[in-house]
Parts: C-alpha cells; structure tokens; sequence
C-alpha cells in the first residue's frame, strides 16, 4: 500500500487554489479539512488542558457539551501549586495516550497565560503569576502530551489575562513587559518542548487583533524563536482571514465555510495575496498532519489515571496554616461541615470541561479512614433558602467534636470562561457559617476550593489550618483525604500570591479596563513582583507552602564560569537541604535573583530556578541550580534586545518569596550597552558616554583657570537644564552648546 504524500513541494503543487484555501480552514468544529484524491486525511483536534473534551458527532453546535468520558486531572491552578515537572511531564502523557484512544491528533492545551489579576475567570486553566513556573510546567506538559505522537497547542498567544471583552479588547502594554511577563513562558515552551501548534488568542495586542498580528506570530514567534510548527486560532478568532494569513495563522477554527475560503481564493486571483504565502501556511498544515499519521490506537487503564489523578491533585495540594500541628487528623472526635465535602467542585466551567470517568468524594474517602466521623452540609450549594438551617444544624453537630474540617470554596456559577469576577470574597453563606463555628470550642480546619485565588482575611488568622486545594480534578476528594490523615505529606506551594486585599494587586486599578482597553499600567510588577517592590504585606506570598516536617537550608555557595560578553555566562547556585522533622517530606527550593539598580525599575526578586528534593527524616540532599545570562537581563526597548547592566547580583534561596534563608552577592561583569546619541538625546546622555563627553568637552574648551566653559564649568546650573535634548540647548546663549557643535557632533542639522 502507498503511503499518503508529505507536505513536500510537490504535494502543495498538485493542490488548487481552493483546496489550499481549503486546508487553511478546518472542516467542521473539531476537524481540519480533507483532501481525499491526493489521499490527506482530515485530524481531529479537542479541548483538554486537563483532560480531553471530545464530542461525539451529534455533538452541540459551539463545542461545548455532551463529550466523551476522559480522566480530568487536576486543572492547571492546581498543577501550578505543585511546582513538579516530572509529575506534570506524567499527566501529559496520560492526556496524550487517551488522545490516541479516542483518536485525537492535537490537544488545546495547555494554557500558560499569566495570572494578572486574581479576578482572572479563566485563572483556573492558567499555572502561575511568574512566567519562569509558567515556562517550566508548560513545557513539562507539551513534552509528555508529544511523547505520544499527539500534538499539544500552547495558548492563548498572547496577552490573553481577562475574559471581559475577550473578543475585542485591545491589551495595551508595553514591549519590555511583554518580553519579561507575558512573553517568556511562550518562549520557553516553544524553544524548549517544539509544539506542533500555537493557538492565537481572541484579544488584540496594541490595537492589533492576535489573529492579525504578524510581529507575534511571524517576527517573534517564528523568526526570533524558531518556531517550526502550525499556528491555530482560538475558536472565533479570525476576522480577517485574508490578513491573518498574511500575518502567519496557518488554521482557522471553526471554519467559516463560504466566506473565509472563498476570500482567500479573490485574493490570490486578485493578486491581494501572494500565492507562496498560501503554499508556506498549506505545508504547515500538511506537515501537521504527517506528525499525527506516527499515532497507533492505545487502551485505556482507568483505574492507572485515576490513581495518577489522585497523586496529581494531592501534591498540588497547599498547607497554607497549620497552628498546634492540627493536622495531619489523628485521634479525637472529627467534623466534617460543607457541602463541598460530599459535592466536590473540582474543574472549572466552558471549554475545558470534562466528563470525567468517576469522581471521588472527599467525605466518603475520611470516612474511609474515620468512620465515626460526623458530616454536616452547612449550606446548600444549589438553594441558598435552606443556608440558615443547614448552618444552625452544622453548628449543633459540630459542638461534640474535636475538630472541625471546614469544606468551603467557590460555587460552579462564581467562575468560568466567558466572564471575569468582581470580588475575591467566599460567598457570604459560607463565611457567615464559618464564623460561627470559629466561636466554638473546637480548632476549625478550613479546606478551600477554588480555581481562582480568594480572599482568606480575616477568618485565617482565627483558623487552625488553611489547606489550598483548588480544583483539584476526579482524584481530589481522595487527595484531599490523603493529606488530611496524613496518608501524604503536603509538598504543594503556592504559584500565585494571596492578597489581604483585592485592591493591593498591582493590576486592580487597570482591571479589566474600559471602551475596549485595558492598560497595563503596573508593568513589568506582576504578582509578587509588585507585592515586593512596595512592601505590601500579604496573607501568604508567592512560594509559600507548609509541610508535616521541616527543612533547613545551609551552605549556599554561587559562582560563575565565563563571561556575559562572551555568550558563555554560567551562575551555579549550591546549597544543602536537611529534612530536620520526624517524617518524609518533598521540599521545594526556591532560587530568586535580585539586580543591581540600573537603567530601568526592576523587582526586587525574581524566580529564576527551582527543584524539588524528596528527603527521609534526617537525610540531607545537595542542591545544584545554574543560571544563565538571560537570568539576569532585562529587555531594553532602547536597544531592542536583552540587557544585562554589570554590578552586585544578590541570589536568594527560600521557601516563598518573603521567606528567604539565604543569600549570596556576587559582581557580574558586563559591558554596558551604548544608548544611540543624536541631537535628542540630552546633555546628560551625551556626557554619560565616554567618547560624547570626550567629543563634548573638547569642542566646549576651557577657559584661563583651565576649568570647562559653558553650562560645563556651572555644576548646579548642569544639575537643572543637563537634562535638555542638544538641540535646545543649542538656542541658550552662553551654554558652550551651539548648533555648529551640534552638526559636528551628529553630522545632522539642528
């Protein structure tokens, strides 16, 4: 038998201009499009950052409902908070192998936009508010997805942090914070795992529509990055196919059968378009579907990815609080209060929906391990009628017991794709409930979840323990169980920092913005970034995360091997991690890195490497991070490129970013960039450059007492107009500056 031709020359040549056109849209919501004369086959594409959401062929009209039972792993809040490569690189697989089962060829995920604002409402599929976690997980999931010859689609490329006005808001935010924030994890993902595809995002950047935007998709994306693969929309993206053609999208999805084909054809007859550029976006999506012909069919063992889902979602798990070591539970009489607890809430709403194969109950796996427990549901989740009974009843149970474990969290309607929240707060039934059973005798444990972050003041500082759970997938009601009995030790750490207040997030104030922007004021003081740089107090910071045991840091060492100037800088960060408690634990070490003042504002700290050491009661593990120069650059619109300025670089090893236990400084050498000197450019500017303040001085001269003439020999009169461009300075008699010395000095007129 034949094989099917690749997307070589002469397959593109013996297509039509229709076909092409064709190929470049899919052929119905979930399926490229097919070209059976020449044997192309169409592929399958499906939702699934945490699990597969594939439809059957009777399946609703915009995608949503009806799919096929799959496992739903923990989302992507939650696999963020577990900070686990190698765990996160096994979920992918298992997502990937259950693509071969239900023959899907590429799956929509994962999504490693950054967490902006915690009122975010798709924050539940996005992994952290750094792009450097983001980066790494990411690519963990892409590259065990791909290691079962099925394609992951990193997205929503890019700027994609709010649902409000998704379609049509314009992002505007500057290119260094692009490049430092919203930009790296894309990067990293992409040079490092190659996907097969990127998804577009629905926004526009800067006025210019995502899906149009050829300085993302061609010049960055392609030309800086390398990237070698497909590039889809999002479902709904396009707007102009013709334009996003132009601009690098190779695939619009769903199709828009009639009018999207039929445009590209006009304009390649027309001459609008030039056919090659239609050739180039045709053997991305013939060469996509080559890669998919390696897939084999696969069987499913359920009950294997449940137990990998229960192992996900517990180690994603965060000890927020743990006063008096309440937990693990151990003897003693056991509440159990909140409808959570028996109705567990563990995925998010919309698109990444799962219909998952089973789901576990977090009473039924306690009263596993406690069968004397006592439950109460405390409020209902579907009729807030019946709230002040259930919470009176929850309030009498709980008087006989010793403790109280408090399931409370954010009801399904409270977050979703489609619409952004407009508080952090719990639903008042639940914190009214709450207080309530704070004023009794027993210590209250409060088990959270929540895809979005929410507000824990002031109820956690009255709390025994506080355990972050998110949404944590099918597994978490046995997960949670896990770490609540202390059958696992909490190893989780937080991706994202927890407020005291909504309004001390450094986005609030640029959220979600108005008349179709949305500005993206705070810059490159993202999260703890921002958090940090104005000394804010928060209820638990970014990293944080308790265990049933303890570590101790010691004995960092860093030292550095060539040079930035070179290209061949490395910074290898040691140290030695001690597990000092009674029971096995996972630490999670932290290394942040912190500049030297410079040229531009830059937070005080930035997570820039990490690892986990599983460590038995007493054994020590040592610990070897290397950094490279980007590690230490910013982005220098002025130059356009990477920029590391030389000076005093302090290292930090912590357990969270406001817990630092240790700290190295150590002088990086570089040659400062050359900032472009023409007439604009000031006084200042001149004189801090070697050969403009040589040539500046020379031409100024100096007078009988061999002291400069000019504004040059006047210190404070240089302090209050040095900061003049030459050019006007040129017009000020008796300056030394004229625009004969501006000529010479820039070979321009002034």
């Amino acid at each position: 038998m034949t094989a099917p031709p690749g997307p070589g020359r002469d397959t593109v040549a013996s297509l039509t201009t229709a076909e092409k056109a064709a190929l470049c849209l899919g052929s119905d919501f979930w399926h490229t499009a097919a070209v059976d004369r020449l044997g192309i086959e169409r592929i399958r594409l499906s939702d699934g950052p945490h699990g597969l959401r594939v439809q059957p062929a009777e399946g609703d009209h915009v995608g949503i409902s009806g799919s096929l039972p799959a496992t739903c792993f923990p989302t992507a809040s939650a696999l963020g908070a577990s900070w686990d490569v190698d765990l996160i690189g096994e979920v992918g697989a298992a997502i990937g192998l259950e693509a071969r089962a239900q023959d899907v060829a590429v799956v929509l995920g994962p999504g490693v936009n950054i967490k902006r604002s915690p009122l975010c409402g798709r924050n539940f599929e996005y992994l952290s508010e750094d792009p450097h976690l983001s980066g790494r997980l990411g690519a963990a999931l892409v590259a065990g997805i791909q290691s079962q010859d099925v394609g992951a689609s990193v997205k929503h490329f890019a700027a994609n942090n709010q649902e409000t006005d998704r379609l049509r808001v314009s992002a505007d935010v500057d290119e260094r914070t692009l490049r430092e924030i919203y930009l790296p994890a894309f990067e990293h993902v992409v040079t490092t795992a190659r996907p097969w595809t990127v998804m577009c995002a629905y926004n526009r950047v800067n006025g210019v529509h995502a899906s149009q935007d050829r300085w993302l998709l061609t010049e960055v994306l392609r030309e800086q990055w390398g990237f070698d693969g497909l590039v889809v929309s999002d479902w709904g993206a396009v707007h102009d196919r013709v334009a996003a053609l132009a601009a690098g999208l190779d695939l619009e999805m769903p199709p828009d059968l009639g009018v999207s084909d039929a445009a590209i054809v006009d304009a390649v007859a027309s001459g609008a378009l030039d056919e090659t550029v239609l050739d180039t976006a045709v053997a991305r999506v013939l060469r996509l579907v080559e890669r998919s012909r390696a897939r084999r069919p696969a069987d499913i063992d359920v009950d294997a990815h449940h137990a990998l889902a229960r192992r996900a979602a517990a180690r994603s798990i965060v000890l927020l609080k743990n006063d008096d070591e309440v937990l693990p539970l151990t003897a003693g009489r056991v509440c159990v209060v909140g409808a959570f607890a028996r109705t567990p809430r563990y995925q998010g709403a919309g698109s990444s929906q799962v219909h998952p194969t089973r789901v576990d109950t977090a009473l039924d796996e306690l009263r596993r391990a406690r069968p004397d427990l006592t439950f109460a549901a405390g409020f209902d989740l579907t009729d807030p009628g019946r709230d002040a009974a259930l919470a009176d009843e929850a309030v009498a149970v709980a008087r006989d017991a010793d403790v109280v474990v408090a399931f409370l969290g954010l009801p399904s309607g409270d977050e979703s794709e489609g619409f952004d929240r407009t508080s952090m707060d719990l639903p008042a039934s639940q914190t009214a409930l709450l207080d309530r059973l704070l004023d009794g005798s027993a210590p209250v444990v409060v088990v959270l979840a929540n895809g979005s972050a929410v507000l824990v003041t002031p109820w956690h500082e009255r709390a025994a323990a506080v355990v972050e759970c998110w949404l944590g997938g099918q597994a978490a009601g046995g997960a949670i169980a896990d770490v609540l009995t202390g059958a696992v030790n909490p190893s989780g750490r937080l991706s994202e920092t927890l407020p005291l207040r909504l309004q001390d997030v450094p986005s609030h104030l640029n959220f979600p913005g108005e008349e179709g922007h949305v500005r993206y004021g705070e810059g490159v003081f993202v999260g703890y970034r921002g958090f940090d740089a104005a000394d804010l107090p928060v209820a638990y910071p970014f990293g944080h995360g308790l265990s049933y045991t303890r570590f101790h840091h010691a004995d960092l060492s860093v030292a550095t091997t060539g040079s930035h100037d070179t290209g061949d800088l490395a910074i290898t960060a040691r140290l030695t991690v001690t597990n000092t408690g009674a029971v096995a634990g996972r630490e999670v070490v932290q290394l942040y890195v912190g500049a030297p003042p410079g040229r531009v504002a830059r937070p005080p700290r930035e997570l820039r490497g990490f690892t986990t050491v599983d460590l038995e009661p007493g054994d020590s593990a040592d610990v070897e991070l290397i950094l490279g120069s980007r590690d230490l650059a910013y982005w220098s619109t002025a130059h356009a490129r990477w920029v590391v300025e030389p000076g005093p670089f302090t290292f930090e090893v912590g357990a969270s970013s406001r817990d630092i236990r240790l700290r190295a400084t150590v002088h990086v050498d570089a040659t400062p960039p050359r900032t472009p000197l023409d007439g604009t450019s000031t006084l200042q500017e001149w004189l801090a450059d070697p050969d403009g303040a040589a040539a500046i001085r020379a031409a100024a001269g100096t007078g009988d007492d061999g002291r400069p003439t000019g504004v040059l020999g006047d210190p404070e009169l240089l302090e209050v107009i040095g900061n003049f461009p030459l050019t006007t300075l040129a017009a000020f008699p008796g300056l030394g500056i004229t625009h004969e010395l501006v000529r010479s000095l820039t070979g321009r007129s002034s």
